[in-house]
């Protein structure tokens, strides 16, 4: 399996086929809008903006399983970001990471690691980086600012 076999819901509750991003690098983050790692945003909006013609997406997935860090509804969240952050990538519908309730796609990426295999999502701003061929190729702990990982993303892209 690789991530273009899941599915995933938009902000609005529409199916968006994974399938779609074949062939690009994508970097997949579960946020918050509450969290001190929240000024991560600008990060990853500097590394959408610098690599987007190149391949490279971001996809934000807004979860609400620590400490209720991303309150209100997706709608709200998408405001916040747009505005505070000027955020221009995908944001999904809000999500678990963890546990019985974890979307399909967290429990696939928390054991596609070797290094981290089973590992739970330890807070929000975990970062996924995947390659053009679907598979996970790196795996980034909140601590991780996005512009730490832009060499991996340039890497990723030249291959």
């Amino acid at each position: 399996m690789s991530i273009y076999d899941y599915k995933v819901k938009d902000r609005s509750m529409n199916d968006v086929d994974l399938s779609i991003y074949k062939g690009k690098v994508l970097l997949v983050v579960n946020t918050a809008t509450g969290c001190g790692f929240t000024p991560q945003y600008k990060g990853l909006q500097d590394l959408y903006e610098k690599y987007n013609k190149d391949g490279f997406e971001v996809l934000d997935f807004p979860c609400n399983q620590f400490f209720r860090q991303a309150p209100g509804s997706d709608e709200e969240i998408h405001s916040f970001c747009t505005l505070k952050y000027n955020t221009t990538f995908p944001r999904f519908h809000k999500i678990a990471v963890n546990g019985d309730e974890a979307d399909p796609l967290y429990k696939w990426l928390t054991t596609q690691n070797a290094k981290n295999k089973t590992k739970k999502i330890k807070w929000n701003f975990t970062k996924f980086l995947i390659s053009k061929d679907g598979e996970v190729i790196g795996r980034f702990e909140p601590m991780t600012k996005p512009e730490a990982i832009e060499e991996d993303i340039k890497k990723a892209l030249a291959k």
